[in-house]
């Protein structure tokens, strides 16, 4: 499962023989051996600030997240059609999450801790306890779960699917609660909102709808002018429930007043696809992030920009790091902390060799974890940064 970094690692890695093996590295200190062999050099050359490595995959890595409640457990799924639940230090533990047949596209730990639901693309949610055992599995979707959200104060699971619908479930009891029947096309994002009244789904569609989880009803749906005018990508909710913040792939960026339905305002548009917002906790910015480069900082209350932020590729994930930092995983394989008050980058973490798809944060604020397109997890330490 969890291995020294020079293990299960592609066929760059190759040393010449057991000669070539200075010594053992442990997990928490990823320094690679030095090698004698030429074909190593690139390797040993390239900078890795990661203080724990995750290669218990055996291909691309899709989604990452830390629990809200235990500082050092995480849990990753990927292209490979494995979930594992893993701990930050802790190489020698590791809990595969078995039984998908596809790629696992969605995991969320419940607010508790208690639970970790897993979505693949085989239309399957599996529900687990905090130690890997599989609880529950629930059916019903008739396409690849796109997303997992937790009710914020209880175990009801909601799940967006592939063939344009929305799953709500009882997890403690395994049972089916509500379908959420009207997008157009494969519904790409959702959440329920924070005081877990209302939940807002996007969709490829290029609709935003918000439902009443109770009744299943859609009380309000918004499209076309002045809304985006290609299928949503991403989505955030303020913590006051008010407002809903939505991303596309024509690069546009929309406001939403949840309770009346209505686009309040509208950002700047970006050149490139959306793929990542968020609100930051005082709900009075926002951190947008596209495939144009950019990570924008916007106001909220005066609608208009703080601050740009360039990278060198597109941004494809962000989390706030308490109030004032933003960190970013870019296709560049980087992972950067930015100062939102200045826009300036304060820390750039190396050592991914692809894209990185997903970013959480641990429960103690202390590290970022990312999931890359190459196949490993890695920790980065961002304590005493904030």
């Amino acid at each position: 499962m969890s291995s020294p970094a020079h293990d299960d690692r592609d066929d760059n890695d190759v040393f010449l023989d057991e000669s070539d093996i200075i010594h053992e590295v442990d997990m928490d200190n990823e320094d690679l051996p030095d090698a004698d062999d030429e074909s190593d050099i690139e390797n040993v050359d390239e900078p890795d600030d990661s203080v724990h490595i995750f290669t218990g995959h055996s291909g691309e890595l899709y989604t990452v997240v830390c629990s809200p409640t235990d500082a050092t457990l995480v849990a990753t799924g990927g292209g490979d059609d494995r979930g594992f639940l893993w701990k930050i230090g802790q190489g020698d533990w590791a809990s595969e999450l078995q039984g998908h047949k596809d790629s696992v596209s969605g995991l969320v730990f419940s607010y508790d801790g208690q639970l970790l639901a897993s979505g693949s693309l085989d239309g399957i949610v599996q529900v687990w306890d905090g130690s890997g055992n599989l609880k529950v599995s629930l059916e019903g979707p008739g396409g690849g779960i796109e997303w997992l959200r937790w009710h914020p104060k209880g175990h009801l699971l909601l799940a967006g699917s592939e063939d344009s619908t929305v799953w709500m479930w009882n997890a403690d009891r395994g049972a089916f609660l509500n379908t959420f029947v009207g997008h157009g096309g494969s519904v790409t994002c959702g959440d329920f909102t924070p005081n877990g009244k209302i939940i807002c789904t996007g969709s490829d569609d290029a609709s935003l709808r918000i439902w009443n989880p109770v009744s299943g009803e859609s009380t309000y749906v918004v499209q076309g002018h002045p809304y985006h005018t290609n299928g949503l990508t991403c989505l955030a909710i303020s913590s006051s429930s008010t407002l809903a913040l939505t991303g596309s792939k024509d690069g546009s960026v929309h406001f939403v007043n949840i309770t009346t339905g209505q686009v309040i305002s509208t950002v700047a548009p970006h050149s490139d696809s959306i793929e990542c917002v968020g609100f930051a906790p005082s709900d009075s910015w926002a951190a947008i992030g596209s495939m144009d480069q950019k990570l924008v900082i916007w106001d909220i209350e005066h609608s208009l920009s703080r601050s740009t932020s360039d990278h060198e590729d597109g941004v494809s994930c962000l989390a706030w790091l308490g109030a004032s930092y933003v960190a970013t995983g870019c296709v560049d394989g980087n992972v950067r902390l930015w100062d939102s008050r200045s826009g300036e980058c304060a820390r750039t973490f190396r050592g991914h060799s692809d894209a990185i798809q997903s970013l959480s944060v641990s429960a103690n604020g202390d590290y970022i974890v990312s999931a890359s397109l190459d196949g490993t997890a890695r920790v980065f330490e961002v304590g005493g940064l904030q």
